[in-house]
């Protein structure tokens, strides 16, 4: 009878800890997203851009990526940014996609222009810039450029 008491209150403290485990992960994932505002922009390739990617400005952490489709008229990318409500972007902006380390990862970068309009809440970046694939790049550099002189 006595072991049966220690192997219930060991098995609901272990319960209790994997519950806090959950709730400190949750608390530390940064899923909730910037309290701010969301812009587009349109891209011709987006290769290896995911959901929740990182949106930087002088490399710090101003967004995330969320969320992105296919325009059936122009076959570009929209990819939807969540930016800090802190940050006022100029409409002379830049935004590239570049790859964050040599293992992979992709970032969106924000260039600011200096334009004195600022991009409104549901706007658009008009500059972009695609992301290049490493295996291209690398095609290239090996190879020589593959256009006519």
């Amino acid at each position: 009878m006595g072991r049966n008491i220690v192997e219930t209150i060991v098995g609901a403290l272990v319960l209790v800890v994997a519950g806090v485990f959950v709730f400190y992960a949750f608390a530390k994932s940064d899923r909730t997203g910037p309290d701010g505002y969301e812009i587009t922009a349109r891209f011709g390739r987006i290769d290896g851009l995911k959901r929740g990617t990182d949106v930087t400005l002088s490399g710090v952490k101003v967004g995330t990526v969320t969320g992105f489709h296919l325009d059936p008229k122009t076959y570009q990318a929209v990819v939807r940014l969540a930016v800090s409500s802190g940050i006022e972007l100029p409409a002379d902006t830049n935004a590239k996609i570049l790859s964050e380390s040599l293992l992979g990862g992709m970032v969106v970068v924000l260039e600011p222009g200096s334009d004195r309009n600022m991009i409104k809440a549901g706007g658009e970046i008009a500059h972009t810039q695609d992301s290049i694939p490493l295996t291209e790049l690398i095609a290239k550099f090996m190879f020589g450029s593959t256009g006519s002189k």
